[in-house]
């Protein structure tokens, strides 16, 4: 980042970087000719290029310059450093720029394992949402009209152990490979002689020796 007239904009990044890279971070200040080759952009949005002086100048513009970034496509030499200092490690915004007060996304991208406090964030905001009641799930099922909505409602119906393989027979004559497959997989999560007894007629039917053009 340039250096701005706002000290925390200035050292906006620290707390997000330090999600990435464990330990203290310390700011290093370089002065770069004015004409020198970089990129300048939005985090979220592919970067354009542009001189040091041009990104400078953008970034100062901006209204809301937090998630802007500055890159030098080279490496630094020691004679373009002008100042290492400490920063406060908490200055700057995490996961987003406007992340404060919003839920936080639990993903393993966003919270990797063995960063601040993401245990109790994950026990806070789990990534996988509680299971949908069967009941619902099957009228789902019915109401589909779509092999992919099919296939949507069977993997979260395989999500549990279940009962009740009757009520997805009508599927194992489905048009679609993909959905049989995909019946075949979730019907091991279904308890009972229904569900090995339709498993056995997918088996049979997927077989090389059941296609007609094979005999």
């Amino acid at each position: 980042m340039p250096v701005l007239p706002s000290f925390a904009l200035t050292y906006q990044w620290v707390r997000e970087l330090r999600r990435w890279h464990p330990g203290v971070l310390a700011a290093v200040q370089l002065r770069l000719p004015d004409d020198e080759p970089v990129t300048v952009g939005h985090y979220g949005a592919p970067p354009r290029q542009a001189t040091a002086a041009q990104a400078v100048a953008a970034v100062r513009e901006l209204d809301d310059p937090r998630g802007y970034e500055v890159f030098v496509p080279r490496a630094i030499t020691t004679a373009e450093i002008r100042r290492i200092r400490d920063v406060p490690q908490g200055v700057g915004w995490r996961y987003l720029p406007a992340a404060h007060g919003r839920r936080p996304c639990p993903c393993p991208a966003c919270l990797p394992r063995g960063g601040y406090k993401a245990a109790r964030l994950r026990r806070r905001f789990p990534y996988d949402e509680p299971p949908r009641p069967k009941s619902e799930l099957m009228a789902r099922l019915r109401a589909a009209t779509t092999a992919d909505d099919i296939i949507d409602v069977l993997g979260e119906l395989g999500r549990g152990r279940r009962g009740g393989a009757e009520e997805l027979a009508y599927l194992a004559d489905h048009p679609d490979p993909d959905v049989r497959d995909t019946l075949e997989s979730v019907l091991r999560a279904y308890r009972g002689r229904e569900s090995r007894r339709l498993r056995e007629r997918l088996e049979r039917s997927s077989s090389p020796t059941s296609d007609p053009d094979n005999r």
